[in-house]
């Protein structure tokens, strides 16, 4: 297995609501602050990668947010007038009129013109040398098969000429596991974690871009051992309970109410996981990040679970 950020290109992707974003902002935080020229570019343009890193919006072009590391945000008909503008030498003009219309009406009939527009400029990015790693926020579980795919549809699709020039060497990006991998983010429930195993056995199925990795976020912790759980059993007597609230001057049953609901979530949760364990490759990477108690959007969130992954890889 390639190291993780070892790689030059991550698509993250996961169900809807797991921390996906999250999950892609701090892995790209984690190969910045390592030294690596990094860039995070989120491909829903309408998404909510500034939250992040708190240091305003992000567009198509590339800004850099701190040392090291660079974020922008993916628009399609821009990524077709680079394309234009680097492949066919037509210059950059503010909107690209006529062709742009066409553009649009092509990509809305025959899918996987857009979707190769974010793969190539990703890739691009990556063939150039520009950055030392590209991390993809990319679309949910549900679409990232379909995008991943895109290059080699139409590759099949056309036998001769630039357009499968494109593409050909957009896939050998691709499908290479030095450079090229997915990272499925998951949660510690049932929905999640089915929705993680069907993935995995789709990307093994219908491609041959590598797994490189699923992160399984929001991981409560473990409160008791087993030798302590009949301590916690015995201060819920009625008798502790009663001198445990003389003492702290205060009820203390919410507190041993959300403890114990603490670890009936943990042990469910556990079968969740072991489930998915059984259920993959044993030698993919299974990377846990804890449950943070605390707000889970702003630099300082990025940063702890940015830490977090740094402990595990």
């Amino acid at each position: 297995m390639v190291p993780l950020l070892d790689r030059k290109l991550l698509f993250v992707t996961g169900k809807g609501g797991v921390g996906k974003s999250t999950i892609a902002a701090s892995l790209g935080l984690l190969a910045a602050e390592q030294g690596k020229k990094t860039l995070v570019c989120e491909v829903d343009a309408k998404g909510n990668l500034a939250d992040f890193y708190e240091a305003g919006e992000t567009a198509f072009t590339a800004r850099e947010l701190q040392p090291n590391l660079w974020a922008m945000s993916m628009n399609t008909e821009e990524s077709l007038k680079e394309y234009l503008s680097l492949q066919l030498k037509i210059p950059l003009i503010a909107r690209i009129g006529p062709v742009a219309r066409t553009f649009d009406f092509i990509a809305n009939a025959a899918p996987g013109v857009k979707e190769i527009l974010t793969v190539g400029k990703v890739a691009y990015e990556v063939r150039e040398h520009n950055y030392d790693l590209v991390v993809v926020d990319s679309v949910a579980s549900g679409h990232i098969v379909g995008q991943l795919t895109a290059p080699q549809g139409i590759n099949e699709l056309v036998q001769v000429g630039l357009v499968r020039n494109q593409t050909q060497w957009m896939m050998d990006i691709l499908t290479d596991p030095a450079q090229t991998g997915v990272v499925i983010v998951s949660a510690p429930e049932e929905m999640p974690v089915t929705e993680t195993i069907e993935l995995t056995q789709r990307l093994e199925a219908e491609t041959d871009v590598d797994l490189a990795a699923i992160v399984v976020n929001r991981v409560l912790p473990e409160l008791f051992t087993e030798r302590e759980e009949p301590l916690f059993e015995a201060l819920r007597e009625p008798e502790p309970v009663h001198l445990l609230d003389d003492a702290l001057g205060g009820d203390v049953e919410p507190i041993l109410d959300a403890a114990e609901l603490a670890v009936r979530l943990r042990r469910s949760r556990a079968g969740h996981l072991a489930t998915l364990r059984r259920s993959v490759d044993p030698s993919l990477p299974l990377i846990y990040v804890p449950y943070l108690f605390s707000r889970t959007h702003g630099a300082r969130a990025t940063r702890q679970v940015a830490e977090l992954l740094g402990e595990e890889l």
